[in-house]
């Protein structure tokens, strides 16, 4: 199986991104966490971009905060399908990130989950890698249904509340 990267321009974005991660293991796939920014230190992310498929990884999902672009950054530097994630805070509250991470140029696209949508990134990540790989779409499907299960016990009790 092909390993998801895990990038976050600042150790102040771990709080959140670490929901990625724990989605991740639960879908028990490989993955690694790095900080790199896309201004701070702009080699190092383009060649961390560069050589991705090259070192075994399959999608990235990038993390950042206000108009910092780290997820553009990447996809202008991979072909690999970049996944990213706006940071609240800042000035504008994470709208300047989630404009800046949707915002990509023709031919340069990447996926944009919503403001500190870590989780839903890393499910994201497991769908593209499931394309080719039926025992992770067994995984998401079981994921679906056991969803599935909590809606309906949910609504089970409030029905029964409603009676009473």
């Amino acid at each position: 199986m092909k390993k998801v990267a895990v990038i976050m321009g600042s150790d102040s974005d771990w709080p959140v991104v670490q929901g990625a991660c724990k989605q991740l293991n639960e879908f028990s796939i490989p993955y690694e966490a790095h900080i790199l920014s896309a201004h701070r230190t702009p080699a190092a992310a383009a060649e961390f971009a560069q050589n991705a498929r090259a070192n075994g990884f399959g999608v990235l999902i990038c993390a950042a905060g206000m108009a910092a672009h780290l997820a553009g950054a990447f996809a202008g530097n991979s072909t690999l399908p970049v996944i990213g994630i706006p940071m609240k805070g800042g000035a504008m509250d994470g709208l300047d990130a989630l404009l800046a991470t949707v915002q990509m140029p023709s031919g340069i696209p990447v996926a944009t989950v919503a403001i500190n949508g870590a989780k839903n990134a890393a499910v994201l990540a497991a769908q593209i890698l499931a394309v080719s790989d039926d025992v992770l779409a067994a995984r998401l499907d079981q994921a679906r249904e056991k969803m599935a299960e909590q809606i309906a016990e949910k609504e089970a009790r409030l029905q029964s509340e409603l009676s009473v």
